[in-house]
């Protein structure tokens, strides 16, 4: 199989195994049969043949037109086998619920999975704790101590310690959170996003108020602006990244089982709302791996669409669950993600610019494309192994809807290591830079786009002094020397308007059932008002969440321009 040698260290450093002495012990292709064995192993408790099966995932997965999610790849066929990536825990009000949440969190991280959770159900700070007659700390000192745990407990693990924490735009303690990661350091180990209510969102259009709620009482706390708490949001999110939003109101009219509960968070970054105890199973096809000819290979895709679904409704099986409660809640509602990687390599091979209309219609199609052939597929297997137990009184008990096996089948994730994995760009994603360095758990890899590289030599215009100059911008304005189709070709993500990023998103939401991973960039030079803009519009187009990243803003930063050697 052809691996890119950026794909091969990030293999070697994270994925392959080991042995005690930390040497690896396997192959690549070892690696994808372990996977694709494990995984089709199920098939046999349902009559069918896994050896067949373990085929077919070996072929998909080596030829790298579906990934599942970082877990699946480490942790099959190992004993502890945890697979999936993406879960929510609830945070009670009462002492030993949050600490019994902390440990379940640990057990969670430690297997190699990221924790969502919502703190909007904690007294805010000074309210009275009856049992002692002292006053409570707020949600937010407990954050702190759940970020300090993941600091520990992550130095022993083979992924970044990643959590969510939420907080509802109503609690009293509303605007400490806001401001807590403008602290040097603080919640390093958190994204952190507001639950935004559609209520909020009217009466900041009228520039009203709205009430402030304690969570312990029910009782209204007090009365805040909208636009102050707004702009609350926004300046912090332009100083340091976060937080981001999420349209609470708006995930939750997309609840599959809305008699099993209401959504109150969301998996580490954004793109899975999920049950409190409910785990989800994601896994990526690789849309460059369908172009041909200056065509989409929609035959192909939707073939490997229902392969992808039966390979993550199995995995839902073969998982070892890190906690009992999870394990129910999964099985009951069978939820997987299955999403894209690779849309704007594909574009690039079709010649379409990221942000030309034609690219927002065919991200809708593509995706409208995906979504029905997951749903069929999920249909089919319902039709071999049954219905997801929580189906009565789920959205799809109701005459003219499918009956399938999984209460959501698409979710548009990040695929950051992943997309080095296939060596294609990730998610639905535009170019970051030409060429720049990444920072990964261990160290830094140089990146240097193929396609520009392919089409500079083939349409005449490629020099080393071009290169050079691309390794320091990353991108190439200014360069006359390169036909203006090519300059709008590969236009990167801090070139593109923000409302275009917000218009691909909208595209690819329509047709996801849960929710979708994008991140719009801005350049150092953007105002707060320029922030402001993109969390109306993301709301206004009707997307589930927004996160917005300034370059420059803060240290650390995922990716940065190569440097000249």
């Amino acid at each position: 199989m052809e691996l890119s040698e950026n794909a091969r260290k990030v293999l070697q450093a994270r994925y392959l195994l080991k042995n005690e002495e930390g040497e690896v012990i396997e192959s690549p292709e070892e690696m994808f049969r372990r996977l694709a064995r494990s995984i089709a192993a199920v098939e046999k408790s349902y009559g069918a043949d896994p050896g067949l099966w373990e085929e077919r995932f070996l072929d998909l997965l080596t030829g790298l037109r579906f990934l599942p999610n970082s877990p699946a790849i480490m942790n099959a066929g190992k004993p502890a086998g945890q697979l999936a990536a993406c879960f929510v825990l609830p945070v009670e009000d009462s002492m030993s619920g949050i600490f019994e949440t902390l440990k379940n969190a640990a057990l969670i991280l430690q297997s190699g999975g990221g924790t969502g959770f919502s703190f909007s159900r904690l007294r805010p700070r000074a309210d009275l704790v009856r049992s002692t007659g002292g006053i409570a700390s707020g949600p937010v000192s407990f954050m702190k101590i759940y970020n300090t745990a993941t600091d520990i407990i992550k130095q022993g693990g083979a992924r970044r310690g990643a959590n969510m924490g939420i907080l509802r735009v109503d609690h009293p303690d509303i605007v400490e959170f806001i401001r807590v990661k403008k602290g040097a350091g603080e919640l390093a180990n958190f994204n952190i996003s507001v639950a935004v209510t559609d209520l909020f969102m009217e009466e900041l259009s009228r520039d009203g108020s709205y009430d402030l709620v304690n969570p312990r009482s029910g009782k209204v706390a007090g009365r805040a602006r909208a636009k102050e708490v707004f702009d609350e949001i926004v300046a912090s999110a332009w100083e340091t990244g976060d937080p981001g939003m999420i349209f609470i109101d708006r995930i939750n009219r997309d609840n599959p089982t809305p008699g099993i509960g209401s959504f109150e968070s969301t998996n580490p970054c954004g793109e899975q709302p999920l049950l409190p105890y409910e785990a989800c199973v994601l896994g990526s096809l690789n849309l460059a791996r369908y172009v041909g000819s200056g065509e989409l290979d929609l035959e192909s895709l939707g073939g490997d669409v229902a392969l992808a679904v039966r390979f993550l409704d199995d995995t839902i099986d073969a998982n070892r669950y890190p906690l009992p409660a999870i394990e129910a809640m999964h099985k009951r509602n069978r939820k997987i993600g299955l999403g894209v990687m690779g849309w704007a390599d594909l574009l690039i091979d079709l010649g379409i610019p990221y942000n030309d209309p034609r690219a927002f219609a065919l991200a809708g199609s593509v995706m409208q494309f995906i979504r029905d052939r997951a749903r069929n597929a999920s249909a089919a297997l319902a039709e071999e192994r049954g219905v997801f137990p929580n189906f009565p009184g789920s959205v799809y008990d109701a005459p003219g809807m499918p009956r399938v096996r999984n209460a959501t089948t698409t979710t548009i994730a990040p695929t950051g290591t992943l997309a080095t994995i296939a060596d294609c760009s990730s998610g639905i994603e535009p170019l970051f830079a030409l060429a720049y360095r990444r920072l990964i758990l261990e160290g830094e890899l140089v990146e240097t786009n193929r396609h520009f590289i392919e089409i500079a030599k083939r349409e005449g215009f490629y020099s080393e002094e071009l290169l050079e100059g691309v390794k320091v911008t990353g991108n190439l304005q200014g360069r006359e020397e390169v036909p203006e189709r090519y300059r709008a070709l590969f236009r990167t993500a801090l070139e593109i308007p923000p409302e275009d990023h917000i218009e691909m998103q909208r595209a690819f939401q329509r047709f996801t059932d849960n929710a979708v991973s994008k991140t719009v960039n801005l350049p150092e030079e953007a105002t707060r008002e320029d922030v402001a803009r993109v969390f109306l519009l993301a709301y206004e187009k009707e997307c589930k969440g927004v996160t917005l990243f300034r370059y420059g803003c803060r240290p650390g930063t995922l990716v940065r321009f190569a440097d000249v050697d």
